[in-house]
């Protein structure tokens, strides 16, 4: 199986891996985001695993790329978040897809986006996005940024990407933040494994708290003895977890 590329945008950054199933017909999308605390570093590689069980389900497997923070990376607010929200709304120039199953999914620093790319993806003047998703799922996402700030995770991660301190941008933050947009008004699906020592589950389990109170279709799953980067296996309780979800999203997939 092999992905092609789609580029929605002009920069090296700006650019997807389209992984298709051979199931024909228009197919639901998984919208995949990488983490890595936004940096430069760290690719959309990441995914390769999680895009191949993937398109294994029937699902076409969008794994996207976007500027990073770094030297050469010209990321953070507002790019990295603009970057995301185009390369969603860019599904909608793809043939066989269905637009209205698309549901994104990211892990750490992507889990963050996925989320945030299920709200109204508001970094400036408002606009229509012709691409909405249906559900956002977080594998052991950095879903409050203010509190992953607060607790200093990734070493000035959070600051870095959004260009200071909760108390310097609090308008980015209040834009940029998960858990600052809530309600989403979207099914949400927050896994995050409790042995995991790089993003504690506590975020993802405090921002299911406050989304449910808020009126929200979001849960929590906790997964005992799971580490960080067991969240993006193609195998094991994580992945069963997401392909559970997709099942009961597309319950036309093969």
């Amino acid at each position: 199986m092999k992905p092609t590329t789609v580029h929605y945008g002009s920069h090296r950054a700006q650019v997807a891996e389209v992984w298709r199933p051979s199931a024909p017909g228009d197919r639901p999308v998984l919208v995949l985001l990488h983490g890595g605390f936004w940096r430069q570093v760290y690719t959309k590689r990441l995914m390769h695993g999680l895009a191949r069980a993937v398109a294994d389900l029937g699902w076409v497997a969008f794994n996207v790329e976007y500027r990073r923070v770094g030297p050469l990376g010209s990321g953070g607010w507002p790019g990295t978040f603009d970057d995301v929200s185009a390369a969603v709304d860019a599904i909608g120039t793809l043939e066989g897809v269905d637009q209205a199953r698309v549901v994104t999914c990211g892990h750490s620093a992507g889990g963050h986006l996925a989320l945030w790319a299920a709200s109204a993806r508001v970094t400036g003047p408002e606009v229509d996005h012709p691409v909405r998703p249906c559900a956002a799922i977080s594998l052991a996402g950095v879903v409050d940024l203010v509190g992953a700030a607060r607790q200093g995770l990734g070493g000035g991660a959070v600051e870095a990407l959004m260009g200071g301190a909760p108390g310097t941008h609090p308008d980015r933050y209040a834009l940029g933040s998960p858990a600052a947009l809530l309600p989403l008004g979207v099914r949400q699906i927050l896994v995050h494994g409790e042995a995991d020592r790089t993003v504690p589950a506590s975020l993802s389990r405090d921002y299911v708290s406050r989304a449910t109170a808020l009126g929200d279709d979001a849960r929590y799953v906790p997964l005992a003895g799971a580490s960080h980067m067991d969240m993006i296996s193609a195998h094991g309780p994580a992945f069963d977890t997401v392909a559970s979800v997709l099942r009961e999203i597309s319950p036309r997939g093969p």
